[in-house]
């Protein structure tokens, strides 16, 4: 039990300490705290609420992976250096990724909701 109370304080501080320095984050957080209410309203069932509502948790999960990435390859190597270039790439990539598979996600559900499909 103390571990887990312990993995749960670093889940915490990671948290906060993204929110406070990374802008990127505090916009999905932003975007998740208004779609749990908006989704209410557009999710055609409570199965599609809670996938519309995944996406968009696993998206911040993606760019908290690809900051933390960001994060260690500048403690690595401060200076410029175009593999580290193209790994942070790599990285975006993976978050843009996402960001489009929520995005669809969302779409279809307004898609179902609306009657278009």
């Amino acid at each position: 039990m103390k571990r887990l109370y312990a993995a749960m304080l670093n889940s915490f501080r990671g948290f906060a300490c993204a929110f406070k320095n990374e802008a990127a984050v505090r916009q999905e957080i932003a975007a998740l705290l208004l779609a749990l209410p908006v989704g209410t309203l557009v999710a055609p069932s409570a199965a599609w609420y809670v996938v519309m509502i995944g996406a968009l948790l696993l998206l911040i999960a993606v760019e908290l992976i690809n900051t933390a990435i960001e994060k260690l390859a500048d403690h690595v190597t401060p200076e410029w250096h175009p593999k580290v270039g193209l790994i942070k790439d790599y990285g975006s990539a993976a978050v843009f990724c996402m960001l489009s598979l929520a995005g669809l996600i969302w779409i279809m559900a307004l898609a179902l909701r609306s009657g278009l499909i």
